[in-house]
């Protein structure tokens, strides 16, 4: 560690995992005055062109003064950072503080010269970039703004990493030398560029854990019916197409169940990639070393003993993955399900499913290994039985996800060709902002839906360590969707939904078509549309006479007809019916689809043992959105709804909607163009995939225009800055008075109406006469405060007389006036009462809700979120998704309320958090939104210094 002499302490929250670009890992952390040696040996291994680059001369080896500069740092005018695997040093990054002049400087100089240094063995790994957002971080916490570097020309690779990184530049040419100059403030480029080398990393890590090209099995005993011997076993029968080992210290033949077997990974010859890991936990760390020893590139770690198990199991978890990480592997797991790759070139099933799943472009990722097996048998009964048709892509079991987690996978699956829809359970986020913005952007390529586990329960499951959120399960629920994640309730769900999206088009809006031969199920898919939110037309009854012909005409009228958007058919089993029957009821629905695949169908059925199977018997289709309709559709709450159900003739025929593109052929699939049709067996089941289906594809057109934060030029933005560091000067955790929340709110263009209080009716009658009559008086007490119901507030006080009439009420039934709080207050045009509030939540970030005011909408969670900064899009769609909303426009022939007012309050109020994250809570109520403008009533603002956000910083993966 440092000496004495050094001006700071040792910054161990300097010290970071990344993941570099060829998807390993490796360790930052300062360097020391220990360090010495590994220097020496890192510079040895330097080739001597890089050794030139570095010092502009030849230089062959570091003199014991270079050592001794190189190792010994203050951490404030001068740092030193290496990456490390293994615990060698592999790149080095330094920075001196430097004056105008370019001499050595100290504080308040905000210059700084930096260097890199890479190991030729590490070049092109992304160690240099990783390393540059690192150092960038620890100069901007030291008040250092600006770095120079001076390079070489023919340092080609170097000058790349400083012109890509995204930061404002200036370049210059002197003396044979590159000099660049740049500032260290983010800027939407340098995230940008951050964001996606993030993804690349990331996404390439999992891809390294599905695709080794050599395996090994480490603990599969020589008795069958182990842990270890079954995944060894698991694998060979999927037919893994890489080199697969056997691993077991107690292993005395050179094979195991016809898989070459070693007594430990050391004695393998040929390099392994994956090492599946299946010993007691007492002995993980002696085979993590050894397989780091061996170069293995990522570990699947199924041995449990670990958080789960407690304070010791959790210390023993935090220990494997910071062992893990020094050798650059990432983990699955522990206590593990496993992880399953079905691509034909691979066919890896490292898990403890004794069947490899079906082939297919569902990717499926699971924390729990008990939902993980009841996923995959719910997909293999519902994906065409023997025919194969909708299967897994992917399959990844995390179980304590103390390394790989959700975050990762959606990584890979976002660019990953072989997904096409993204099935996950969840049962923790460890980091939600980093969730959201990974979720909006797959969501934009590709459905992610998404059901929680432990939603109620208060805490993460045992094994999970992530920081706590104060959000409501229903408000994280909320950001969710507006990121575009389908959010559903149980796995059953979440298969349904999987399924339609997997096989069929997204819907272009909300009105669907039923028809059927059962008049019964008719009406109850009318009705469960109508409880979705959807648009159904009146059900068309084709009698239970009705043959596959008309089956097949009326599917497909009803597709050609423009006034739907979906189908879903309906069909009971005749007495009698063969398995011939089914098959040709499905032949001819897949048929009819297949010549207008720009809608989706769907078929609810009633034990019919063999359609669901014929059903899927297709080439499954990515789920894409076909071209609006002629004129727009109308959402689901804009549409109107039809008339009482009845029956009614076959529709007027059309042109048929483009077709979507099919995915191409598979075993045993039928022949291309027809189309797989998903079936379910209860009619409510297959409406609400179909409605999630419907939202998801409207998230998706209105993705495409997410809309503008909008300039407001009365906004001051300086003067609101100012008043803030002032007021924090004075203490941490500050509730603003009443005139220093309005003079906040001010500076924005948000004004508060004005309040005097009224300790005595002397003193109330004189605020009235200030202020004109009338008046209202209120009870300002916590207990009384925006609860009107319990008659804590008396409007429309025409005189004085009834002013001190309400006052003397007021008193009697609540008591002393100390007590009560009492406020005189101007009247304010009538309207509807509405709550607007912001929270910044550690975990989450920064969120908006809005609300109607009143018990009721408390009383039924009528409120609405977003994440900050707001859009003028998302004010639109935060005012209109509470269910309550049309008491704003004109419900029951009231006045409608001026909506454009409320929504730019709503974006001045982001923008008050957004530009000052100490301004940690507001809450305005109630907001009186009239015909004609609105009025603030009430108001209060809390300050803090904000908790610190980690989406900003460099790259780094998380210690839990």
């Amino acid at each position: 560690m440092q000496t004495s002499s050094d001006r700071h302490e040792y910054p161990a929250h300097w010290e970071a995992d990344v993941v570099l670009r060829d998807g390993g890992t490796a360790r930052v952390r300062p360097i020391t005055v220990d360090d010495a040696e590994r220097l020496v040996s890192f510079y040895e291994q330097v080739s001597d062109e890089s050794k030139y680059y570095r010092f502009f001369a030849p230089y062959p080896r570091l003199s014991a003064k270079d050592v001794h500069r190189f190792t010994h740092h203050d951490f404030v005018d001068r740092v030193g950072l290496a990456a490390t695997v293994g615990g060698e040093f592999i790149a080095t990054v330094r920075y001196d503080r430097i004056d105008a002049d370019g001499m050595p400087a100290s504080a308040p100089a905000d210059e700084a010269e930096v260097a890199f240094l890479v190991q030729d063995a590490h070049q092109g790994r992304g160690v240099a970039s990783a390393l540059l957002e690192h150092i960038a971080a620890v100069a901007r916490e030291r008040d250092i703004r600006r770095f120079a570097a001076e390079v070489l020309p023919a340092n080609t690779k170097m000058i790349k990493v400083f012109t890509d990184a995204g930061y404002q530049q200036q370049r210059s040419f002197e003396d044979g030398v590159v000099r660049l100059e740049f500032d260290l403030e983010p800027t939407d480029r340098s995230l940008a560029v951050q964001y996606a080398r993030e993804q690349r990393a990331e996404a390439r890590s999992v891809q390294r854990l599905l695709t080794p090209g050599s395996v090994a099995v480490i603990g599969a005993g020589s008795t069958p019916g182990g842990v270890g011997r079954s995944v060894l076993t698991n694998l060979r029968d999927a037919g893994f197409t890489g080199r697969l080992y056997a691993v077991n210290r107690a292993l005395q033949d050179k094979e195991l169940g016809g898989v070459p077997a070693f007594r430990s990974i050391s004695e393998i010859a040929d390099p392994v990639d994956l090492a599946v890991v299946a010993v007691p936990a007492e002995y993980v760390p002696e085979v993590v070393a050894e397989c780091g020893e061996h170069g293995v590139q990522g570990l699947v770690v199924v041995s449990a003993g670990y958080a789960e198990s407690g304070p010791e199991g959790r210390e023993r978890q935090r220990e494997l993955v910071r062992q893990a990480r020094a050798y650059g592997m990432r983990i699955i797991g522990p206590n593990a399900f496993g992880i399953i790759n079905t691509s034909p070139g691979v066919r890896l099933n490292a898990s403890l499913a004794p069947e490899m799943p079906r082939p297919g472009r569902i990717g499926l990722f699971a924390q729990s290994g008990a939902i993980g097996i009841a996923l995959l048998s719910r997909l293999h009964r519902r994906g065409g039985g023997v025919t194969g048709v909708t299967g897994v892509s992917s399959f990844i079991s995390s179980g304590n996800r103390a390394d790989v987690s959700g975050n990762d996978v959606l990584q890979y699956w976002y660019d990953d060709p072989d997904t096409d829809v993204a099935l996950m359970y969840l049962e923790s986020i460890g980091n939600p902002r980093k969730f959201t913005r990974l979720a909006r952007r797959t969501a934009a390529a590709k459905p992610l839906v998404v059901v929680q586990g432990a939603r109620h329960g208060g805490a993460a499951p045992q094994g999970h360590a992530v920081r706590a959120t104060r959000l409501p399960h229903a408000t994280v629920s909320a950001l969710l969707r507006q990121a575009g994640v389908i959010r559903v309730d149980t796995i059953t769900e979440l298969v349904d939904t999987g399924l339609l999206l997997a096989r069929q088009p997204l819907p272009t809006g909300p009105r669907v078509a039923i028809l059927g031969n059962s008049e019964s199920l008719g009406l109850l898919t009318y009705d469960a549309c109508l409880a979705e939110g959807l648009s159904p037309l009146p059900p068309l009854d084709l009698t239970t006479g009705a043959s596959a012909a008309d089956f097949h005409r009326a599917l497909s009228e009803a597709l050609a007809d423009d006034s739907c958007d979906a189908v879903v058919v309906t069909a009971i089993p005749a007495v009698g019916e063969t398995w011939a029957a089914d098959e040709s009821l499905a032949a001819a629905l897949r048929s009819a689809a297949a010549e207008a695949p720009g809608k989706p169908v769907l078929v609810v059925h009633v034990e019919l043992g063999g359609l669901g199977e014929a059903l899927s018997a297709a080439t499954s289709t990515a789920p894409q959105a076909a071209p609006p309709a002629p004129g727009g559709t109308p959402t689901p709450r804009d549409s109107a709804r039809p008339g009482p159900p009845k029956r009614r003739g076959p529709g007027d025929t059309g042109a048929p909607t483009p077709a979507v593109a099919a995915a191409g052929e598979a075993a045993g699939e039928a022949p291309a163009g027809s189309r797989s049709i998903p079936a379910y067996p209860a009619a409510e089941r297959a409406v609400r995939a179909l409605a999630e289906a419907v939202k998801y594809a409207q998230w998706r057109r209105e993705a495409a225009d997410p809309g503008k934060v909008p300039e407001y030029e009365d906004i001051d933005e300086k003067g609101a800055a100012e008043q803030i560091d002032t007021l924090l000067a004075a203490g941490e955790g500050l509730t603003l008075g009443t005139d220093q929340t309005g003079e906040l709110l001010a500076r924005y263009g948000i004004h508060v109406h004005g309040a005097r209080p009224a300790p005595t009716p002397d003193e109330a009658a004189a605020a009235a006469r200030a202020i004109g009559y009338p008046v209202a008086l209120k009870a300002t007490a916590p207990h009384l405060r925006h609860r009107a119901d319990l008659g804590g507030v008396r409007l429309d006080l025409a005189d004085e007389e009834q002013l001190r009439r309400a006052y003397a009420e007021l008193t009697g039934l609540f008591g002393d006036p100390g007590e009560l709080r009492p406020v005189v207050q101007g009247m304010a045009p009538r309207g509807v009462d509405t709550v607007v509030r912001t929270v910044i939540d550690q975990a989450a970030g920064a969120v908006l809700s809005f609300g109607l005011a009143g018990a009721a909408s408390q009383l039924l969670d009528d409120t609405a979120h977003r994440l900050i900064p707001v859009t003028d899009r998302d004010a639109a769609s935060l005012v209109r998704s509470i269910r309550t909303a049309p008491l704003l426009f004109g419900w029951r022939g009231s006045a409608p309320a001026d909506v454009d007012a409320l929504e730019e309050l709503l974006l001045r109020v982001s923008r008050l958090v957004d530009d000052h994250p100490e301004v940690v809570a507001v809450s305005l109520e109630p907001v009186v939104v009239a015909p004609r403008g609105l009025s603030v009533l009430g108001a209060t603002v809390r300050l803090a210094r904000p908790p610190a956000r980690d989406d900003l910083g460099p790259r780094t993966l998380p210690v839990y």
